[in-house]
């Protein structure tokens, strides 16, 4: 269920509330009653990032990208070389 976050104009009360997408959006103010209480627009909580998990999570579905080769292919050192990581 989404948390949608509201605001009162009259007293400026702020609160997360967790509601289901079909349920009537909030319109009494919980901390004075009235009723402006209104949905507020926020960031939402998650982020989208890479290749897509379309395009890998899939069993039998390709891949848009074609490995290199290993002629072509750098060796690239250990994660923790050089104290890049925070295990030593």
């Amino acid at each position: 269920m989404p948390i949608y976050e509201y605001r009162c104009p009259s007293c400026g009360f702020q609160k997360e509330h967790l509601q289901k997408m079909s349920d009537q959006p909030l319109s009494s103010c919980p901390s004075c009653g009235s009723t402006g209480y209104a949905k507020l627009l926020s960031a939402a909580g998650f982020q989208l990032k890479g290749s897509g998990w379309y395009a890998t999570d899939f069993k039998g579905g390709g891949s848009s990208t074609a490995a290199p080769s290993p002629s072509t292919a750098t060796p690239s050192a250990p994660a923790c070389a050089g104290g890049g990581c925070a295990c030593h």
